[in-house]
């Protein structure tokens, strides 16, 4: 078993992958998504259905061709703000092949992910997604995948927080990097999170 995969090791590069990901509504958060590779290729995209997307529990990440990757859910009720992941289109019963969880480590918030199907193997999600800011890395401290801002190759000129690249280490499962994504937008786009923080964030005095 390949180390890195999760979800479908389809999405397993053997090279560094950089892709572009693009909110595909700027209203609500956690509304839609498509993602391209460097050729303008769709590779994922995530579509919102419902009337209110802003109370959406259950998020499908699908592939170019509409197939059902994985489905992230918010486990209800739940502390510490858990979010499960389940391979496919999730059915009842059906038990989930990672879960993420919110963390805060000498004093930083950040979300840990633990993935069922691969004893012991542990993630850290580092950063502020609010920002398109955030790290993804191994129980070794080593950088897996990077969510940062995208910068205009021709204007030199930094794009708007609804474009920002996903970069993939070697070996890493693209479609399991996506699924985290979209844990960070819903919570990113919660009215708990400041809150959250605030309380995470441990005082120290000197």
């Amino acid at each position: 078993m390949k180390t890195g995969l999760v979800v479908d090791g389809d999405y397993v590069y053997e090279e560094e992958k950089h892709l572009t990901v693009l909110k595909t509504s700027l209203f609500f958060a956690n509304d839609g998504f498509t993602v391209y590779d460097c050729k303008g290729q769709l590779v994922f995209r995530v579509d919102s259905y419902g009337p209110d997307p802003r109370d959406k529990a259950e998020v499908v990440l699908m592939d170019a061709h509409g197939r059902c990757l994985l489905t992230v859910r918010k486990k209800r009720p739940s502390l510490h703000h858990r979010w499960e992941g389940f391979l496919g289109e999730r059915t009842e019963g059906q038990k989930p092949i990672f879960s993420v969880k919110r963390s805060s480590i000498i004093g930083r918030c950040g979300m840990t992910v633990e993935v069922f199907n691969n004893p012991g193997l542990e993630y850290q999600i580092e950063g502020n997604f609010g920002q398109r800011s955030c790290t993804i890395f191994n129980a070794a401290k080593g950088s897996v995948a990077e969510i940062k801002r995208k910068v205009d190759a021709s204007t030199n000129v930094v794009l708007g927080k609804d474009v920002f690249l996903l970069s993939l280490k070697p070996g890493f499962d693209g479609a399991f990097a996506m699924g985290l994504v979209l844990v960070l937008d819903q919570v990113n786009g919660g009215d708990y999170v400041e809150n959250d923080e605030a309380e995470m964030i441990p005082t120290t005095e000197d």
